[in-house]
């Protein structure tokens, strides 16, 4: 994946070497050298991450950068020639996730601009898997619905009741079905909810979700036994 980085620096050499070093190292850049040229890139371009110079003609980084972090979570590194400890904290208070004092290594700025990439892009994955996750918090299968999430079980909209290891269990089960999971798996998954678990712990729990949600217990068609390899969740 191709990171797409602005640059808003006034000082064109600057500005052009920046643009150059991090093209090389396989970067899309983007330039601007004023707020206003900044808000028209980040308008028409999908940007990752801005390095702002605090001392740009006409208006302040620092205020660009309290309105950009108002308006999105896009990457913020404070480029400027000030020494002033004061700049660099009002510059995080502002909503800046990092800054870098002129003169600066490149390969420094590289290594920030790397690691806060890496941070923005493990924060948006944290926030997808979630959401991915609370899509699959409800379990359907044949009459049956499982809220994992509110430890609720129903067939036909009549609640069954289930003890901590019947819920552990038939999470474990159902978040890998129609796949064999020996005892041992499944113990592993199970019991830091059980006392004393061992491998039978599991087949007489079975036995009990098979008693309180199957048709014939007998006949399995929920909770089916795999001989000599441990149990399958085999509900639609």
């Amino acid at each position: 994946m191709s990171y797409h980085v602005l640059v808003v620096e006034d000082d064109a050499v600057t500005r052009s070497k920046l643009v150059g070093y991090f093209q090389n190292e396989g970067y899309t850049v983007s330039e601007a050298e004023s707020g206003e040229q900044m808000r028209s890139m980040l308008q028409n371009h999908s940007i990752d991450l801005v390095m702002l110079d605090i001392n740009l003609p006409g208006e302040d980084g620092l205020m660009l950068t309290r309105e950009l972090r108002s308006q999105s979570d896009i990457g913020i590194i404070l480029v400027t020639g000030r020494t002033d400890s004061i700049d660099k904290i009002v510059g995080l208070e502002m909503g800046a996730d990092d800054y870098v004092t002129k003169p600066f290594e490149l390969r420094e700025l590289l290594v920030r601009v790397k690691n806060l990439l890496w941070r923005i892009s493990s924060a948006r994955n944290a926030g997808t898997v979630a959401d991915q996750k609370n899509d699959t918090n409800v379990v359907r299968f044949g009459e049956w619905m499982f809220d994992i999430q509110r430890r609720a079980l129903s067939r036909n909209g009549e609640p069954v009741k289930l003890t901590k290891a019947e819920y552990e269990l038939l999470v474990a089960l159902s978040s890998y079905p129609n796949q064999v999971l020996s005892r041992e798996r499944i113990l592993n998954m199970i019991s830091h909810r059980v006392d004393a678990p061992n491998d039978r712990t599991i087949d007489v729990l079975i036995r009990r979700m098979r008693a309180k949600m199957e048709f014939d217990p007998k006949n399995p068609q929920i909770f089916v036994t795999v001989h000599g390899e441990g149990y399958m969740f085999a509900g639609d």
